[in-house]
C-alpha cells in the first residue's frame, strides 16, 4: 500500500540547536538588499494572507497594524488603502525608497532624534506617526524567521509589548531540515513558538504549506513548509 502522508506530513526535524549559535550582522542584511539577493520579496503579495485576511481583520475598521521587518511588502499598501493606519520597520533604507517608488508614493524623511541614525519616511495623509504606541494586528512575516536564534526571547517580548487588548498576531514561520540550510530563513520548530508566546497568547495554526522551488536546491535541501499561525490574547 502507497504511504499516503506528504510533505506536510513530516515531523519536525529533531535537532533543535543546530541554528542557536547562527548570527547574521546588520551590515549583512543591508548587503542583501545591495546585491539584490532579496527573494525573500514577494512582489504579489503574501498569498495565505490574502486567504486568511477575514480572519486577519474581522471586519474592523481604522486598525493599526504593524510590519517588524517590513522591507517593501506591497500589503502594507492594502491595508493603508483599506484605512488601517499602518507601522513598518526597517533596517534597510534602500528597501524602505523602493517600497515608495514602486507604490508611486510621495513621501518626507525626518531624523528620529532618539535613535541616532534612524530615519522616518511618511506619505502624506496615508500612515501613522512616529508614534509606535500599541498595535491591534501585527503581520509577522519574514521577521521572525530572520532574527538571529539568540535573539528570539527579546523579539517575541517586544512584539507582546506592541499589542493592544483584542489583538490578532500573523505569524509564518518555516520547517526544513535545519543542518543542511544554515539560514536565514531560520527554522523555527513548533516548541519554540509554545515557549516563547504561549505564556501570553492563545496559539492556533491556521494553515500549512510546501514551498519549495527550484532555488531551495541550492539550500541543500529537499523539502520547506510554510506555516501561518494565529495568536490571539488569553
Amino acid at each position: 500500500m502507497n504511504d499516503p502522508r506528504t510533505v506536510l506530513d513530516v515531523d519536525e526535524y529533531p535537532d533543535t540547536e543546530a541554528q542557536k549559535n547562527r548570527m547574521l550582522t546588520l551590515e549583512e542584511w543591508q548587503e542583501k538588499w545591495v546585491n539584490r539577493n532579496i527573494s525573500f520579496h514577494q512582489e504579489r503579495g503574501h498569498q495565505l494572507l490574502k486567504k486568511h485576511l477575514d480572519t486577519f481583520l474581522k471586519d474592523e475598521k481604522g486598525l493599526r497594524v504593524f510590519f517588524p521587518l517590513c522591507g517593501k511588502a506591497v500589503e502594507m499598501k492594502w491595508f493603508a488603502d483599506r484605512g488601517h493606519s499602518v507601522v513598518g520597520v526597517e533596517i534597510s533604507e534602500l528597501g524602505i525608497r523602493e517600497f515608495f517608488t514602486e507604490q508611486d508614493l510621495s513621501y518626507s524623511e525626518e531624523p528620529i532624534a532618539e535613535i541616532p541614525g534612524a530615519k522616518v519616511f511618511k506619505p502624506a495623509n496615508l500612515w501613522d506617526t512616529l508614534n509606535i504606541g500599541k498595535f491591534d494586528r501585527i503581520w509577522d512575516r519574514g521577521a521572525f524567521v530572520a532574527v538571529n536564534p539568540g535573539d528570539r526571547k527579546r523579539y517575541a517580548d517586544v512584539m507582546l509589548s506592541l499589542t493592544r487588548t483584542g489583538f490578532q498576531y500573523f505569524l509564518c514561520v518555516l520547517a526544513y531540515d535545519p543542518t543542511k540550510h544554515a539560514g536565514p530563513p531560520f527554522y523555527v520548530p513548533d516548541a519554540e513558538i509554545e515557549r516563547l508566546f504561549g505564556s501570553i497568547c492563545n496559539i492556533h495554526c491556521l494553515e500549512k504549506v510546501d514551498v519549495f522551488e527550484e532555488r531551495h536546491k541550492s539550500w541543500g535541501i529537499d523539502y520547506i513548509i510554510e506555516k501561518l499561525y494565529l495568536f490571539t490574547e488569553k
